[in-house]
C-alpha cells in the first residue's frame, strides 16, 4: 500500500505524533520519486559542452527602447518599495502577428517636476527589428509606482486587453482595436482600494465560463507615512544598512475577481477561499492546471514565507495545498524568499513542472511534478543548485535551441543598492543564469558561451519570452531597475524547425487562456514519438506577460503528427500533419482558420 504527502500529512494531522517538517515530507515522498528520472521519449540525451549553436545580443537600444526605466534610488534605498521593479509585456496589441512591447515604469520618493514624470511605455514592432513609441497615441501613460502587467481579451471582442498593477490603484486598459485604449478601471471595479501594493496579475478562466477572471497578488499592506526607515531597526544586511522588510511588516492579502460578463468584476476573494491561504507577501503570480483535471489552479511565489498553490476544487473556490504538495519550501523544510514562477513540462512526462526564483544566499527551485500536483524538489539532481550568490527575478522555461526541450532563464539582480559596499556578493547588476536541458532530467549552465546579452551583468527585475522578429527562435526583453530596457534578441543557428499555435477561443474566452495543447513531433527513424504540452497563459514570470502564442521547437521533425488543444470549455480539437516554421491561428470547434509564414527580419547593427 503507498499514501500520497497529502494522506500522509493529514492522518499524521489526526496523530498525536509530532514531527519535524524536513521528516514528514521525507516521510511523504513517495518511493519511486527517488528513483532516476524517467527516460527520454525520443532522442538521445544532449552531451554537456555540446556547441549551442545560439548566442543572444542585446539590440535594446537599436530597436528603439531608449526610454530609461526609472524606480527608487540609484544608490540607496529608504523603504522596501524602491526595490522591486517592474515588469514587462511581449503583446501583440494591434493583432498584426508582430510582438510589440509594454514596459512597466516607476518613480521616485522625491517625485518629478509636473510634465517630466516617467511614465509606462508602449512600443509598436514596425515589423523590421525596430519599435516606435506610441504610448501617448495609444493613451497608456500613467505615472507612478508600476508593479506587475498581464494581458488577456476580458470582454471576448477580439481585442486583448491590458491590465496593470500598482503600488495604489490598478489599471485595466480597454483594447479598443483601433491601437488606442480606455482607462476602464473604475467601472469595472478593478482598482483595488488605493492603499494595496499589487503585485503579479494573471487572467485566468478559473470557473470556466467562457469569460476571463483576474488575480491579483498583493505583496505587504504599506503606508510611506508609517512606514520603517533603515535607522529604525536598525534594518541591516551583511552590517550594511539597507530597506526594511518584508518580516515584520503585515503581508498583503491576495484578490480574486469575478468576472461578471457585462465589463464588471465581483471581488470574490474571501468566499473563494483566497483570504485563507497560509502564505503572504506574495509576487510571481502563475496560473496552471497542475494536476491534470482540467481546472486552472494558481501558484504565488511569496517572499520570506511558504509559497501558495490555490488549488481550484471546481465549485469556485480554492484550497492552499502547497505545503501537502511539496511545493511550498525550500529542501530542508524551511521558507524562501520567492520571485519569479513558470511551469513547463521539462522532462515530457505529461505534467508541468515548476521553476521559482529566490533570494541571494539560496538557489532556484526546480519543483518536478510527480503528477497529481505532488512535487519532488530536484533543484540539485537537476543541476540548478550551483550558486547561492545570486538574487533571482524575472525567469521562464522556453526552448532557446528549438530542440523540442524547455530550458531555463533566471535573471538577476540584488535587491539592496547598497550591496555595492560588500567585496562578498555578486554585485547590485548581476549576470543571468541560462540552463540548456540535457533531455535526462538534468540541465547545464550555458550562460558565459550563450553571448553577451546573457553575460552581462544588469540589476534585472521582469522579463518577457517571445519570437519579436518572428524568425522562429525565442527572444527576450527585460525591464531592469534604473537602467535602459535589453531587447536580447536570439540568433541561431541550429536549423531546427518550429511551430507556434495562437488560440482563437469561441465557447471558451476569446484569447484561449488555460487551453491545453500538446504536440507530438517524430523524427526519422525514432520509434518513440516526441510528445511536449504547454498552456496559454497569462502573467507568469516575475510581474511579466510572455507571448500569448505557443511556442514549440521541434528538432529535425518535419512536421507535427498530432497537435491537439484542450480548451477551457472541454473542447477538443485535434489537427494532423501540420507543416512546420509557421503560426497557426486554430478557431475552437474550427481548426486551423489562418496561417502566417514570416521572411526573417534582423535587427539594425
Amino acid at each position: 500500500m503507498s499514501f500520497s504527502r497529502r494522506e500522509v500529512l493529514k492522518s499524521l494531522s489526526r496523530s498525536a505524533l509530532v514531527l519535524s517538517l524536513e521528516n514528514v515530507l521525507g516521510l511523504a515522498r513517495p518511493l519511486w520519486s527517488q528513483s532516476a528520472p524517467p527516460a527520454p521519449p525520443s532522442g538521445e540525451p544532449q552531451k554537456p559542452g555540446t556547441p549551442l549553436g545560439v548566442s543572444f545580443l542585446n539590440v535594446g537600444r537599436e530597436s528603439g527602447l531608449n526610454v530609461k526605466t526609472i524606480f527608487g534610488g540609484e544608490h540607496k534605498n529608504k523603504y522596501l518599495l524602491e526595490t522591486t521593479g517592474c515588469g514587462v509585456a511581449f503583446y501583440d496589441y494591434d493583432n498584426d502577428g508582430w510582438l510589440d512591447i509594454f514596459l512597466v515604469n516607476g518613480t521616485r520618493l522625491e517625485g518629478f517636476p509636473a510634465g517630466q514624470e516617467p511614465i509606462s511605455r508602449l512600443f509598436k514592432n514596425n515589423r523590421d527589428g525596430t519599435f516606435t513609441d506610441v504610448t501617448l497615441k495609444a493613451g497608456v501613460a500613467r505615472s507612478g509606482w508600476g508593479q506587475g502587467v498581464c494581458v488577456g481579451d476580458y470582454d471576448n471582442d477580439g481585442y486583448n486587453d491590458l491590465f496593470v498593477t500598482y503600488f495604489g490603484k490598478n489599471v485595466l486598459y480597454h483594447n479598443k482595436g483601433d491601437g488606442t485604449f480606455t482607462d476602464v478601471s473604475a467601472k469595472a471595479g478593478v482598482v483595488g482600494n488605493g492603499k494595496r501594493w499589487n503585485t503579479g496579475c494573471a487572467f485566468v478562466d478559473y470557473d470556466r465560463d467562457g469569460r476571463l477572471d483576474l488575480f491579483v497578488a498583493n505583496y505587504i499592506d504599506m503606508d510611506l507615512a508609517t512606514a520603517p526607515v533603515p535607522e529604525s531597526g536598525p534594518c541591516l544586511y551583511k552590517g550594511v544598512m539597507v530597506a526594511c522588510g518584508p518580516p515584520g511588516l503585515n503581508g498583503g492579502k491576495n484578490i480574486l475577481y469575478h468576472n461578471n460578463g457585462d465589463g464588471t468584476f465581483t471581488d470574490v476573494s474571501e468566499s473563494a477561499g483566497i483570504y485563507s491561504a497560509s502564505g503572504t507577501y506574495g509576487l510571481g503570480v502563475l496560473t496552471a492546471d497542475l494536476d491534470n483535471d482540467g481546472w486552472p489552479d494558481i501558484y504565488v511565489a511569496d517572499d520570506s514565507t511558504a509559497s501558495a498553490l490555490y488549488q481550484n476544487k471546481k465549485n469556485g473556490k480554492f484550497v492552499d495545498i502547497a505545503l501537502e504538495a511539496g511545493c511550498a519550501l525550500s529542501p530542508d523544510g524551511k521558507p524562501q524568499a520567492g520571485m519569479g514562477i513558470s511551469a513547463a513540462d521539462y522532462d515530457l512526462d505529461g505534467n508541468l513542472d515548476l521553476v521559482k526564483t529566490n533570494f541571494a544566499g539560496d538557489t532556484p527551485s526546480l519543483y518536478h511534478n510527480l503528477g497529481g500536483a505532488s512535487f519532488e524538489d530536484t533543484t540539485f539532481t537537476a543541476g540548478l543548485g550551483l550558486y547561492t550568490k545570486y538574487l533571482g527575478w524575472g525567469c521562464g522555461f522556453f526552448d532557446f535551441d528549438n530542440d523540442g526541450w524547455p530550458d531555463i532563464l533566471i535573471c538577476n539582480g540584488h535587491v539592496y543598492p547598497e550591496v555595492e559596499q560588500l567585496k562578498t556578493e555578486a554585485g547590485y547588476a548581476q549576470r543571468k543564469l541560462l540552463y540548456r536541458n540535457l533531455r535526462n532530467g538534468r540541465f547545464e549552465d550555458v550562460s558565459m558561451v550563450a553571448g553577451p546579452g546573457i553575460s552581462e551583468p544588469i540589476a534585472a527585475r521582469g522579463c518577457a519570452l517571445g519570437d519579436f522578429d518572428n524568425d522562429g527562435d525565442l527572444d527576450m526583453v527585460v525591464n531592469p531597475v534604473n537602467d535602459y530596457p535589453q531587447l536580447l534578441r536570439c540568433d541561431s543557428q541550429t536549423g531546427n524547425n518550429w511551430i507556434k499555435v495562437c488560440t482563437i477561443g469561441t465557447k471558451s474566452n476569446r484569447s484561449g487562456i488555460g487551453a491545453r495543447l500538446k504536440c507530438v513531433t517524430r523524427v526519422a527513424g525514432e520509434a518513440k514519438p516526441h510528445q511536449q504540452i504547454d498552456e496559454v497563459r497569462s502573467g507568469g514570470g516575475y510581474f511579466s506577460q510572455n507571448d500569448l502564442r505557443v511556442h514549440f521547437g521541434l528538432g529535425k521533425a518535419e512536421k507535427v503528427e498530432l497537435l491537439e488543444i484542450r480548451w477551457p470549455s472541454g473542447q477538443v480539437d485535434t489537427l494532423k500533419d501540420v507543416k512546420p516554421n509557421q503560426v497557426v491561428y486554430v478557431k475552437e470547434g474550427e481548426g486551423i482558420v489562418r496561417t502566417m509564414q514570416f521572411p526573417t527580419a534582423k535587427a539594425p547593427t
